[in-house]
């Protein structure tokens, strides 16, 4: 039985880090547009910075548009990987239903030897559908794709050698599949590999039937409100008799600066920039500075203000949610890089003193 991933060593309590997708849109005040590969560059600085300030994760993402950096998030994760020595780094997420399970099995079993198991392996489905056209994966076979990948992601993970047959990739008769992750305390010879869910009933539930952390990638509404689907969550994985405990973990938009009012006002801007690209795609209302303050207010889905705010915000979720780990989008549309890495070190060296105080209290 395959346990759930431990916390990283040396960090307890409720973890945050940040994630990115390395977004490369026209600056709303300026129109100019940083280059992709200055954009990895600058990611991958934030990464460092994450480390210095005792963070426990960063997250890179996967999309397939021109307005964003990353296409091959592996590549970038192993450059943040090879230039830093104790904080994780993972997927947000691998595109695992228009992926080959096996080659990215190889692609993150590589990093996990070279990075002593610190490399994290989130599998969804993504916001986006790009990559089925450009891989050759058809839409109405949406579900069942993710369904038999995550599969036979697992038994690759469980199984040396591996004997598997399915619908969409060649057979495999006793296939060595190396190389093999790197023996970790309380995990053993395994991947640390997750599920993302925007908030869907059955992903929750196949999350804890498989043994899985679970990631809620939060983007409206009220957080508080996911507590049923972790329950479901929690449930799911106790009743399947998984020897290790649940581990749930949410992804939301935020932005950390010296005031709660210097802080909305800045990330405004990026934040509508990029939504107006969202609804115009899918025809939905553009937010106005109204609806984003709501959203942005104690109890939305937005954690923007002053370090103080933010913890205090992050401590209420987490007395409803009980989560492991929380992580932050602070750059969307693209965020300028002294502002992004800024926001990190305020995360690290001014949230998370706050967070940990109030919940060893």
């Amino acid at each position: 039985m395959r346990p759930a991933a431990p916390p990283p060593s040396g960090i307890g309590g409720l973890e945050l880090g940040f994630y990115s997708f390395g977004d490369t849109m026209p600056d709303p005040h300026t129109g100019e547009r940083t280059p992709p590969g200055q954009r990895i560059r600058d990611l991958l600085e934030r990464v460092r910075l994450a480390e210095q300030v005792g963070l426990a994760y960063a997250g890179i993402g996967e999309h397939h548009r021109p307005e964003y950096a990353v296409s091959a998030p592996g590549t970038v994760i192993a450059a943040a990987l090879a230039q830093t020595s104790t904080i994780r780094v993972g997927s947000a997420v691998t595109v695992l239903s228009t992926e080959d399970p096996v080659r990215v099995f190889q692609q993150f079993t590589t990093m996990d030897q070279f990075s002593r198991g610190r490399v994290e392996l989130l599998a969804g489905r993504g916001s986006y559908i790009e990559s089925y056209p450009l891989y050759g994966a058809a839409l109405e076979d949406y579900d069942d794709l993710f369904e038999e990948k995550v599969r036979l992601l697992l038994e690759l993970d469980s199984q040396h050698p591996i004997t598997w047959s399915g619908r969409f990739r060649p057979p495999l008769s006793d296939a060595v599949v190396l190389p093999r992750p790197v023996d970790k305390p309380g995990l053993g010879e395994h991947l640390r590999i997750g599920i993302a869910t925007g908030g869907n009933p059955e992903s929750s539930a196949r999350a804890g039937e498989l043994g899985l952390p679970v990631t809620y990638a939060i983007i409206g509404g009220r957080p508080a409100d996911f507590a049923p689907l972790a329950d479901l969550y929690r449930d799911a994985f106790t009743d399947t008799g998984h020897g290790a405990a649940p581990r749930v973990e949410v992804a939301v938009m935020g932005f950390v600066g010296k005031t709660d009012a210097g802080a909305r006002d800045f990330f405004y801007p990026y934040y509508l920039q990029t939504m107006r690209m969202i609804a115009a795609e899918r025809g939905f209302p553009i937010p106005n500075r109204i609806t984003y303050e709501a959203t942005a207010s104690h109890g939305g889905a937005y954690f923007i203000g002053a370090p103080e705010s933010v913890a205090e915000r992050i401590v209420a979720l987490h007395e409803v949610l009980g989560h492991d780990r929380q992580v932050f989008q602070m750059d969307l549309t693209g965020v300028p890089q002294r502002e992004a890495l800024r926001a990190i070190e305020l995360l690290g060296t001014e949230v998370k003193p706050l967070v940990d105080a109030a919940l060893a209290g």
